[in-house]
């Protein structure tokens, strides 16, 4: 059975839904990443990496979201001209969502913690248990079991999702990009060379700058 969830962000100031959310209907996985460690090195909040360095991302489609307060506080960073759109709560750095450059592929990778009055404890039963551990290589304090291949189960539900998303309509209204355009809607921060390798050397195994 699907349900509504709220989201938003840890302060109160941002709040929203998610609609229809169910273990066939969103795609659960565990992010080890440097760039999303990254993120969480520049938001100053890697107290919500797990001990590996991961990051617990449940992606949906974009017009399955929607906020209705707060949006003015929203903002999104880029680590580069050509990566992922990171999007965060300006007024407490609460992660909200991954997206790529672009809202031609349709999903948002929603932060666990973006997910209000949710108990952890419920988390499989609401969103499925993480049907992958994703981007191993890059993970701290050893990778995980089967985190540094990609699960081939885990590939063909995201398909499916994606193309049900894409050839269903579910690309909008999409929250963060404005349709006439498909640019971002939020103010974008897209970092310099020399601020990313910084965020960086924060991150992976071997860390070569001292992690905050």
């Amino acid at each position: 059975m699907s349900q509504d969830l709220e989201l938003g962000c840890c302060c109160g100031q941002i709040h929203g839904h998610v609609r229809g959310v169910s273990p066939q209907t969103v795609n659960r996985a565990i992010c080890y990443c440097d760039d999303c460690q990254a993120f969480a090195h520049y938001l100053g909040r890697t107290d919500l990496l797990d001990e590996h360095g991961g990051s617990d991302l449940v992606q949906v489609a974009p017009a399955s979201v929607s906020h209705d307060r707060g949006v003015e506080l929203i903002a999104g960073m880029r680590l580069g001209p050509k990566g992922m759109h990171r999007w965060y709560a300006s007024c407490c750095k609460t992660p909200l969502g991954n997206t790529m450059p672009t809202p031609a592929l349709p999903f948002i990778g929603l932060s666990i913690e973006a997910f209000l009055g949710l108990d952890p404890r419920r988390r499989d039963e609401v969103f499925g248990a993480p049907r992958g551990k994703v981007w191993g290589q890059f993970a701290t304090n050893g990778a995980p079991d089967g985190s540094t291949r990609l699960p081939p189960r885990m590939i063909l539900h995201t398909v499916r999702l994606l193309l049900g998303w894409k050839l269903g309509g579910k690309t909008w209204p999409h929250p963060f990009f404005e349709r006439e355009t498909a640019t971002p809607r939020p103010p974008v921060t897209i970092l310099s060379q020399a601020e990313r390798e910084a965020l960086r050397a924060r991150c992976g195994p071997t860390p070569s700058a001292p992690v905050s």
